[in-house]
């Protein structure tokens, strides 16, 4: 191996006293590639390609290669410096920043947080005490189940005993006294019986529902026995550490398997620490997790799921299966309770997978009342439904992360110190901070606020444009004109960078909003019908629980409706994955509904690219 080689695959050690966290960094790997082999956390939404600026930090101690950071900057790129030596780096607060919204709200009209689900789950379970073997009993233990199970005053007549509860039965029986709590599965009321597991006496039986966003994951604590709710959490999707977007994860697994097994294990791994420190919350045991539902959009459930996804990447989308799917947990890697089974929810087509389902099974009520009926969950990849006569038309637009603090430069997450509302009062900036505390970014409805805010001082014009000298706070930062929301501040000895909002991120923000906008226009153009005969807009997803809905509508992100047509209904798909996971007729009935929508390619109609033009500018 030559000199010049051997020095570039040559360990350096990084230092990051902030986390008390030290890693190795080669000289022929970025600092962010680091990072996330690692599993260090540095906001990066594309993904390391360098583009958007969110994965600043501060070497303060070392030497580092700079790939396009000019020797002024103080916070630089980590996917463009390599080390040249050992370094102490200070990471960026808004990556560190605390998550105080966990994605799980699920409030509505229609059903409440506390309010019980429908109880008609597939498993079921009962107490049993079985005779001990002697030597003139030798029957199985398996048979000695069976006997026990008809000997009910409703005799129970399982067709099988599943793998699982045979291999843990003979332990179970002796460390409790021959007790022991046989967990039986049925898919279907009338359908075959099994025994899926058994558990020790009195176990709780536990389900967990999944709601696997592209940005956050919000899990679900059920009780299977009265439908109640235990215990709901949420936190970041580990996939971030490969772009905030659904298409720079495709392309990363696309080029390389092992990224693709990756990508799989991270979700994997987030869905394990939500069962575990749900069950924990409870004083339960991971083990008493016997089944378990997930959604997600297609390519959320296709990573999970370990499926190839080179034919989401690129048009036409086409999934590898729509219908609903049960695999053994255990299958994919997660170690819930012995036998546990994974149900996968129903997708409709492209983009528009189970998570959709979900949202539109928990707003039925909704939207099956007379009129048109819209629901649309706003996230990285926003889907619509268009209900009217009986017909239900979807299609995903690619919104992007924009909208989510994703691809804007001082981006974040929802968490403490995020500026989430933006008003211009007399020509002054007024800002809401999460905690009040000291500004250290921008999320996702303090975007839409800032954008809406500017645009209504005159700040921006119709095109887009910042305005050079409309206001003292605007300037050229790196030859890019920005807004500067927060300047660069000392605190507790550490450093924050400043806050701006920049031209590039203004047309981050107009390609996600004239997606959406275009998406509503066309599905209506699609039913024959305008968007003012829209009778009730529904806004689902966390996301769109937090928007203010006027400054939304202000840059045209949403239609000109009364904002009395406007509903904002949570985390519906978190509720309707709830309700699959307590009910087999909702499971049933999710499938129905993914069967009878007619998916919609936008992209494909002759208008699309005029109609998205149209809504580039402001007030559209």
């Amino acid at each position: 191996m030559s000199s010049a080689a051997s020095s570039s695959h040559r360990p350096h050690r990084i230092d990051v006293p902030a986390l008390d966290r030290q890693i190795e960094c080669r000289e022929d790997e970025t600092l962010f590639a680091a990072a996330r082999r690692a599993g260090l956390r540095i906001v990066g939404a594309c993904g390391g390609r360098g583009s958007c600026g969110s994965c600043i930090v501060r070497v303060t101690e070392g030497r580092v290669h700079r790939e396009g950071e000019g020797a002024h900057r103080k916070w630089l790129r980590a996917c463009c410096i390599q080390p040249r030596s050992d370094l102490t780096v200070e990471v960026a607060p808004r990556s560190l920043a605390p998550i105080v919204r966990a994605d799980v709200r699920t409030h509505g009209g229609h059903e409440g947080e506390e309010a019980l689900l429908p109880l008609d789950p597939s498993l079921s379970a009962i107490e049993l005490t079985l005779p001990p073997a002697t030597l003139q009993d030798l029957a199985s233990d398996a048979d000695r189940l069976r006997s026990g199970l008809a000997e009910q005053p409703e005799p129970i007549q399982p067709t099988t005993i599943d793998w699982a509860a045979s291999a843990e039965l003979p332990s179970v029986l002796r460390q409790h006294g021959w007790q022991v709590q046989a967990r039986l599965r049925q898919a279907e009321a009338g359908g075959p019986l099994s025994v899926a597991s058994v558990a020790r006496p009195g176990a709780p039986l536990l389900g967990l529902a999944v709601d696997l966003g592209t940005t956050n994951a919000a899990a679900f604590l059920v009780d299977l026995t009265c439908g109640r709710r235990l215990a709901s959490l949420g936190l970041e999707n580990p996939q971030v550490a490969w772009g905030a977007d659904l298409i720079s994860r495709i392309n990363h697994a696309i080029k390389e398997p092992a990224t693709a097994e990756a990508l799989r294990r991270a979700a994997v791994g987030a869905i394990q620490s939500l069962a575990h420190d749900l069950a924990r919350a409870v004083g339960a045991q991971v083990t008493d997790i016997a089944d378990a539902v997930v959604c997600g959009n297609t390519a959320m459930q296709h990573l999970l799921a370990g499926w190839p996804v080179a034919q989401l990447g690129r048009a036409p989308f086409v999934a590898a299966a729509l219908e609903p799917l049960d695999v053994a947990a255990d299958r994919l890697g997660l170690a819930l309770g012995p036998g546990a089974a994974l149900h996968l929810a129903p997708s409709i087509g492209g983009f528009v997978g189970g998570d959709h389902v979900t949202a539109l099974l928990a707003t039925e009520a909704i939207w099956q009342a007379p009129g048109v009926s819209l629901i649309m969950d706003v996230g990285t990849n926003t889907e619509i439904s268009l209900i009217h006569d009986g017909r239900i038309l979807s299609a995903s637009c690619p919104s992007g992360p924009a909208l989510e603090g994703g691809h804007i430069g001082s981006g974040m997450r929802a968490a403490e110190g995020a500026i989430e509302r933006v008003e211009v009062v007399d020509d002054a900036l007024r800002l809401q901070v999460i905690g009040a505390v000291v500004p250290v970014g921008l999320c996702g409805s303090g975007v839409l606020d800032a954008l809406a805010a500017f645009v209504g001082a005159g700040w921006i014009d119709a095109r887009g444009r910042i305005v050079a000298g409309r206001h003292p706070c605007i300037a050229e930062v790196d030859g890019v004109r920005a807004v500067t929301l927060a300047e660069e501040t000392e605190e507790r000895h550490r450093s924050i960078p400043a806050v701006r909002f920049s031209q590039n991120d203004v047309r981050a923000v107009q390609l996600a909003k004239s997606a959406i906008r275009t998406g509503v226009r066309l599905l209506c153009a699609e039913a024959g019908l305008d968007e003012s005969q829209i009778h009730r807009f529904v806004i689902a997803g966390a996301f769109g629980a937090y928007i203010r809905v006027e400054s939304a509508r202000a840059i045209g992100l949403l239609p000109p409706l009364p904002l009395d047509r406007f509903e904002q209904v949570g985390n519906a798909a978190g509720l309707g994955v709830q309700q699959m996971l307590s009910s087999r007729e909702r499971r049933q009935r999710a499938a129905q509904i993914a069967r009878q929508a007619r998916y919609v390619e936008l992209s494909s109609r002759s208008d699309f690219q005029k109609t998205f033009l149209q809504h580039i500018g402001f007030g559209s």
